[in-house]
């Protein structure tokens, strides 16, 4: 599966220059034009995309659904969620897009609370429609999160940060009014297996140990095996890959914003050997623990 792991990379993939702030981007797609690329029938990326969209026509496929633009206007993804773009059958029309790469929040309590936004779940898949007066709402915080992208200074990211909280709050709020869930199975199965990962971690974690695959297909009533066929199916990776992924993300965040040592944050994650959690952070970062938390601190 393609990986899009930079906020550069994907400017590049538009035909942009690179991004005024390496980790957030507003990008206004009537400047934009999607080079033909192998990548975009099936690739995931590393940020959130929130897509403001006017005269967009097509389904951009999303897992195994398709986000439906014929009737939408705004939309939502996640790190790591698998995509497929039809340039040749689809119009992307005018709009925005706000990027912002997945390290870019962990030191806000924005880290903690995202997924508490359903929007960003497989679970949904329809473009909400905006009124006027709403979409006139996100476009004013588009364009202060631009703006501020334009000097960066010690209160860059606060600042950046709080517009995109009050810019998914806002939507938070239009989807609670006018938006009607469509789900099929495949797409409860993979919200039920979002939610468990999700709350495995938020969860005495320490006490239960290191979460396995056996653990959430018995939990799911699934086969171990066709757990991980169905998620490598539906989102490009087996549930092993899952695991570390919230594991190593649920490290970063406690890295960023504790003062917490590293074997305890080893075991609040359920390991019972701070070694294993820092052999297997490194190799997923390229960084050990601490070199992360120094590295962070000091951006």
């Amino acid at each position: 599966m393609n990986t899009i792991a930079s906020v550069s990379a994907f400017h590049r993939l538009l035909s942009l220059p690179e991004p005024k702030h390496p980790m957030v981007s507003v990008i206004n797609l009537s400047k934009s034009i999607f080079l033909e690329d192998e990548i975009w029938k099936g690739f995931v990326n590393k940020f959130y995309c929130v897509a403001l969209k006017r005269d967009a026509k097509g389904k951009i496929r999303y897992g195994q659904g398709h986000y439906d633009y014929d009737k939408g206007v705004l939309s939502f993804t996640a790190p790591n969620q698998v995509q497929y773009l039809d340039l040749h059958n689809m119009e992307c029309g005018a709009g925005y897009l706000l990027i912002f790469h997945e390290d870019f929040i962990l030191k806000h309590p924005l880290a903690q609370k995202i997924f508490d936004f359903g929007f960003f779940s497989y679970a949904v898949n329809e473009a909400l429609h905006l009124s006027e007066q709403e979409e006139k709402y996100l476009i004013e915080i588009l364009d202060r999160i631009d703006k501020e992208c334009q000097h960066i200074d010690h209160h860059t990211q606060d600042i950046i940060l709080s517009q995109i909280d009050l810019l998914l709050h806002y939507s938070s709020r239009f989807y609670e009014r006018q938006f009607i869930t469509r789900k099929n199975n495949s797409h409860a199965l993979l919200a039920k297996f979002e939610k468990f990962i999700n709350d495995y971690y938020s969860d005495r974690a320490a006490e239960k140990g290191l979460l396995s695959v056996a653990m959430i297909a018995d939990a799911m009533n699934l086969s171990p095996n066709y757990l991980s066929d169905f998620l490598k199916i539906h989102t490009g990776r087996n549930t092993k890959e899952h695991i570390y992924e919230k594991l190593i993300n649920k490290a970063k965040e406690k890295l960023s914003a504790t003062e917490l040592s590293v074997s305890e944050i080893a075991y609040d994650l359920g390991f019972e050997h701070p070694q294993s959690f820092s052999t297997l952070f490194k190799k997923r970062t390229q960084m050990a623990p601490l070199e992360f938390r120094e590295k962070i601190r000091n951006n």
